[in-house]
């Protein structure tokens, strides 16, 4: 999966990957990803990274950011 891939060289605690991580699959449900492997997995997996630094705590505020800045409709 993407997004565990690029949180193992970042430093974070586990309660902010869990964030991240309910966040990413949050996106993926919403957006209708199965595939972890399609490249639309990782992008959306940096961006779900991208928008949890500007200070955005709520996974669900995140997943539905990062999906918005993607430019795709739910």
């Amino acid at each position: 999966m993407p997004i565990y891939r690029l949180l193992q060289n970042m430093p974070m605690g586990p309660e902010e990957i869990d964030r991240l991580t309910t966040a990413y699959e949050q996106a993926l449900r919403a957006i209708g990803i199965v595939d972890r492997g399609d490249p639309l997995a990782e992008l959306l997996a940096r961006k779900i990274i991208e928008v949890a630094q500007t200070g955005i705590r709520e996974p669900a505020d995140i997943s539905a950011q990062a999906i918005k800045e993607i430019g795709i409709r739910t």
